[in-house]
């Protein structure tokens, strides 16, 4: 796909027109390639659009270009010059690995279409089809967490996995009674008898804690590491609307998360701990802070992500916080002449064991290599 260029004005120029697609025998309707990291119009169509998340956000997007080297592209039915009122944003994953790609959005848990009418979806999604077979990419990848009509016949359900969000509204009283009495409650009030103490912030020293005990969750999962510059991007690009939390056990810290801010919704996105110290309730002492604060702020919802379908310990854990849980199912659209998804699954299932076996083992210094070298072929 072109890159949008800036005209002399200082204002990017969007180019039309990738393809025109009809939506009736009658109608053609124009699609036209944007960079929502240089369209001043991005911004305030986040803002007023109502399924727009964190991860459609500039601070989002920036972040996987400046660890990743991804650039965002949106096509949108909007002509250069009026408001956007629709938007289908993702990425070109280009992976001698993993294989080439288009994916909506990479590292995302979800990343819902900003539509304003459902005429605009058939434009848009066979553009983008249409992108993948021309460009000789593998498939295109969409997550969206509520899919509009559309859908068939340019995309089949892949993987389906667990999301959970609890509605902020209710008093802190009423939050905490709904909250599972013999683990979560438990935990929280072990987690004060046992004297835990709580550090947050961005500081160079509480993400290199943060980091520490992400390589030692990602090691005892099997999978491999996000690079260190990713945190620190974040922490860049997000500035006060990202927070790392830290649980300590005395000096020593024993876990942490971190959560993301868009709107009137909190989103956690990262966590990680000692296994040995679990017991203490360390996680749910700060997740219960993460509400506190959350409340105070006026936020509405907190998002705590996908799961596994078969990761039956987190998909509880999450339960017994009062969330409501529901599907979020991936799609995918393969070029042509490639195999069936299905197909494809044993040896996947066969790499994913061998990786696992690996990463379990490996020491800090091999977890880092890992991280600077594959974690982007992820996507």
């Amino acid at each position: 796909m072109d890159k949008s260029n800036t005209a002399s004005g200082g204002k990017p120029e969007t180019r039309p027109g990738l393809s025109l697609v009809s939506s009736s025998p009658s109608e053609l309707i124009p699609v036209y390639q944007i960079s929502p990291l240089q369209d001043p119009r991005w911004d305030e169509f986040l803002g007023r659009h109502p399924r727009s998340s964190v991860f459609h956000t500039t601070a989002w997007l920036d972040t996987l270009r400046r660890t990743y080297g991804y650039q965002p592209i949106c096509l949108t039915t909007s002509p250069p010059g009026d408001a956007l009122q629709n938007g289908l944003v993702f990425c070109r994953v280009e992976s001698w690995i993993t294989g080439r790609r288009f994916v909506s959005l990479p590292f995302s848990d979800h990343c819902d279409f900003l539509i304003d009418t459902p005429a605009s979806v058939p434009a848009l999604l066979a553009t983008l089809a249409r992108e993948c077979e021309k460009q000789k990419q593998a498939h295109v990848e969409i997550r969206p967490l509520c899919p509009p009509d559309g859908l068939q016949p340019f995309f089949s359900p892949t993987v389906a996995y667990c999301f959970h969000a609890l509605n902020l509204d209710p008093t802190l009283e009423t939050l905490f009674s709904n909250f599972h009495k013999d683990s979560t409650q438990r935990k929280i009030k072990r987690a004060e008898r046992e004297g835990l103490t709580e550090q947050l912030g961005r500081s160079e020293s509480i993400l290199e804690e943060f980091y520490r005990l992400q390589l030692l969750t990602r090691r005892r999962h099997g999978v491999p590491p996000q690079p260190r510059s990713w945190f620190q991007n974040m922490i860049d690009c997000f500035g006060e609307a990202l927070q790392i939390r830290l649980a300590f056990k005395g000096d020593r810290a024993i876990a942490g998360i971190l959560t993301l801010r868009h709107k009137n919704s909190l989103v956690y996105k990262y966590g990680c701990s000692v296994a040995e110290f679990n017991n203490l309730g360390g996680m749910h002492l700060l997740f219960w802070r993460a509400i506190q604060e959350a409340k105070e702020l006026g936020l509405r919802q907190f998002d705590l992500g996908r799961s596994d379908a078969d990761n039956e310990g987190l998909i509880t854990f999450k339960d017994r916080w009062g969330a409501t849980r529901s599907t979020l199912g991936y799609l995918r659209h393969e070029a042509s002449g490639r195999l069936p998804i299905a197909s494809k699954q044993t040896s996947a299932d066969w790499k994913s064991r061998f990786a696992k076996q690996v990463f379990t083992r490996a020491p800090n210094r091999f977890l880092s290599l890992a991280a600077n070298l594959l974690y982007k072929h992820v996507g």
